[in-house]
């Protein structure tokens, strides 16, 4: 049996494992929204637009929050 503060402890890995899991939504939601946006003005350069952008940074969100629904509802179901 591991002792209360030891890191073999399973309370202690659980508690590690789910910070890891959420912080990772903390990077995962503004990196979707910085591609959707990096995307959406490399089209419009491309393409010689200039509402494209606008496109990216709202797919971008959506895949944000996308992510953060699945995260949550994966997290309720545990």
């Amino acid at each position: 049996m591991a002792a209360p503060g030891s890191d073999n402890d399973p309370e202690n890995k659980n508690t590690w494992l789910q910070f890891a899991k959420y912080s990772q939504l903390a990077f995962v939601f503004p990196a979707a929204i910085v591609v959707g946006l990096g995307l959406g003005t490399l089209l419009d350069r491309w393409l010689h637009t200039t509402w494209l952008y606008m496109a990216g940074l709202i797919l971008g969100i959506i895949a944000g929050f996308v992510e953060l629904i699945r995260e949550a509802a994966s997290a309720s179901q545990q």
